[in-house]
């Protein structure tokens, strides 16, 4: 039986009840573990990283997970085929890799009206006082808003290279994109909610999710909002030994 929505005390908002898990990629960073293996299947802590956010999703209280699949595709589905207290459905790519907004806009028929939860499956982060999509769900405003991403300070993001992704205002309305030779002072993390009325207009083929951000962003309809606990970009195998150490320090 699925598990009842989850209402935290002081957190009035319910997670959104169908999450888009996006499993679809190559993950060549993390070569030559992926030579044999999706990186979604790649093992923390004895867990794999697909598993890792399966539990926080069914944990949150979502009931359906739509997982896209590329790459090693029958392996993800013979894993997926193991997981317990969640309705999965597999949008498969297996004809071609959409990269993350063409696989949202071929997933589009199995999402629903309702806000989307999407999801990263080669996501790692520990929960803080507060968990994320509780964290999320709280802050989640249609009225306003048609992007809601999880966010960290660059400073907290551990083992990530990059120079940051956005510069946020006090409300959490994301004001711009980092510029080019500049740092910018949070890093998405992959984990978001959207409006499923921003999946419209979209080019055919592979392209990326920022297409929707941008249209949020000139709208000012685009809002972050910061994670309370750890994160880790396990991009690369080194980084594996880093999130194992993030866990056992609690």
């Amino acid at each position: 039986m699925s598990k009842p929505r989850v209402i935290r005390p002081g957190l009035p908002a319910a997670v959104p009840q169908t999450a888009m898990v996006m499993a679809a990629g190559l993950g060549k960073r993390m070569r030559p573990l992926t030579a044999t293996r999706p990186k979604p299947l790649i093992k923390v802590a004895g867990k794999t990283l697909l598993d890792h956010t399966l539990d926080h999703l069914r944990d949150a209280g979502v009931r359906r997970a739509v997982v896209n699949v590329h790459y090693l595709a029958d392996t993800l589905r013979g894993h997926l085929e193991s997981v317990k207290g969640l309705d999965i459905v597999v949008s498969d790519e297996r004809a071609q890799l959409l990269e993350t907004g063409g696989g949202l806009m071929k997933a589009k028929p199995l999402l629903g009206t309702e806000p989307i939860l999407v999801v990263n499956s080669d996501n790692f982060w520990l929960d803080g006082p507060i968990d994320a999509l509780s964290l999320l769900a709280a802050r989640w405003n249609p009225a306003e808003m048609d992007v809601l991403l999880l966010l960290v300070p660059l400073a907290r993001a551990h083992c990530h290279r990059g120079q940051g992704d956005f510069h946020i205002a006090s409300d959490g309305r994301i004001t711009s994109r980092r510029r080019a030779g500049r740092l910018a002072p949070f890093v998405f993390i992959g984990v978001q909610i959207l409006n499923p009325a921003i999946l419209e207009d979209a080019p055919d083929g592979p392209f990326s999710t920022m297409l929707f951000w941008e249209r949020a962003i000139a709208a000012g309809r685009a809002f972050g909002v910061v994670h309370q606990g750890l994160w880790v970009d396990v991009g690369t195998p080194a980084a594996i030994a880093r999130a194992e150490a993030l866990l056992i320090d609690g």
